[in-house]
C-alpha cells in the first residue's frame, strides 16, 4: 500500500463492495460506506470502529446524494476514491418483463452511480485528485439471453465511465470500470430480481438457463476477497487502466466477443465503406 487512502463505497452490507470495505480496512484505509438500514450500519461500523463510517443512502434517493456527500467530506475530509458499487441484477425474457423494471434496473445501476459521481467530480476536480471505480460487469460487454435490462444497465455505466475518463483525466482524475465475471456473491441468488414466466414458446430456450444460474449461485469461479485485493491494487497504481476485466471467465468470454466482432467489422467492411462520398 503506498499510502492510507479515504474511499466512498456504495452498498457495502454484502457482495463485492462489502469484501472491498473488509479488504480496505485490513490494508489500513478509511472507508465510508453506505447502507440502506440502520442494522446494517452498525453491523459495518463494528467492523472498524475507527476507520468504518457508515452512511445510510439509498442511492435512488437523487434529491439527498449532493448534500450526503458534502457532509460526508465536511465530516470526514477529503474523499481519495469513490467506488459506485451498489447495484443489483434483474433477470427475465425482455418480452415478459415490465418496462417498470427496466426503469428500476436503469435507476440503481445507472442513475445512482451517476447521481453519487455528479457530487463528488466537482471535489475531485478542485483538488486535482481522485479515482472513480465504476463497478460494471462483463455484462457491460457481452449479453447472455435473460438479463437484457442489466446488460443495458451495465452497457450504459460502461459508456459513461469511458467517456468521463477521457474528461477528468486533464485534472489528475481517473476512472476505472471494473469489469467481474461470475463471483460467488449474492447476484444471482438472493439480490436478484426474477421477472415470472409467462409465454410458453421461451420455455425450451430459457427455463435450462435460468435453473442453471440458480443453481450455480454460490459455486461460482471468482473470489470476492481476490477481487478485492486486485481493486486494492488498481487504487495503488499511478496509471490506473480506463478498463479492469476480473474474472478468468471474463477474460475468455470477453475476447472471445471482441473477435467476432472484429471478424464481423471485417466481413461488412465494403458495405460500411459504401455509405461516404
Amino acid at each position: 500500500m503506498s499510502s492510507r487512502k479515504t474511499l466512498f463505497i456504495t452498498g457495502v452490507s454484502s457482495g463485492l463492495g462489502n469484501a472491498l470495505a473488509r479488504e480496505a480496512l485490513a490494508a489500513g484505509h478509511r472507508v465510508i460506506g453506505t447502507v440502506r438500514s440502520e442494522a446494517a450500519l452498525q453491523a459495518f461500523e463494528a467492523l472498524s470502529p475507527d476507520q468504518a463510517h457508515g452512511v445510510l443512502l439509498d442511492v435512488t434517493d437523487f434529491e439527498r446524494i449532493d448534500s450526503v456527500v458534502a457532509a460526508t467530506q465536511a465530516r470526514h475530509g477529503p474523499v481519495d476514491v469513490l467506488v459506485n458499487n451498489a447495484g443489483y441484477g434483474h433477470e427475465g425474457i425482455f418480452e415478459e418483463s415490465p418496462l417498470e423494471e427496466m426503469r428500476r434496473q436503469f435507476d440503481v445501476n445507472v442513475f445512482g452511480a451517476v447521481a453519487v459521481t455528479k457530487a463528488f467530480v466537482p471535489y475531485f476536480r478542485q483538488r486535482r485528485a481522485g479515482h472513480i471505480l465504476n463497478i460494471t460487469s462483463m455484462g457491460g460487454t457481452i449479453t447472455m439471453p435473460g438479463i437484457a435490462y442489466y446488460c443495458a444497465s451495465k452497457f450504459a455505466l460502461e459508456g459513461i465511465s469511458d467517456t468521463l475518463s477521457k474528461e477528468l483525466l486533464p485534472f489528475n482524475i481517473f476512472v476505472t470500470a471494473v469489469a467481474p465475471g461470475s463471483f460467488r456473491t449474492d447476484w444471482a441468488g438472493r439480490s436478484m430480481r426474477r421477472t415470472p414466466r409467462s409465454i410458453a414458446d421461451y420455455d425450451a430456450s430459457f427455463d435450462p438457463i435460468r435453473k442453471a444460474r440458480e443453481e450455480k449461485s454460490g459455486k461460482q469461479p471468482g473470489n470476492p476477497q481476490k477481487a478485492a485485493r486486485a481493486m486494492l491494487q488498481l487504487i495503488d497504481s499511478p496509471t490506473p487502466p480506463a478498463h479492469l476485466l476480473l474474472g478468468s471467465d471474463a477474460l475468455s468470454l470477453v475476447r472471445d466477443k471482441l473477435s467476432r466482432a472484429a471478424r464481423e467489422i471485417d466481413q461488412w467492411e465494403a458495405l460500411s465503406r459504401s455509405t461516404d462520398d
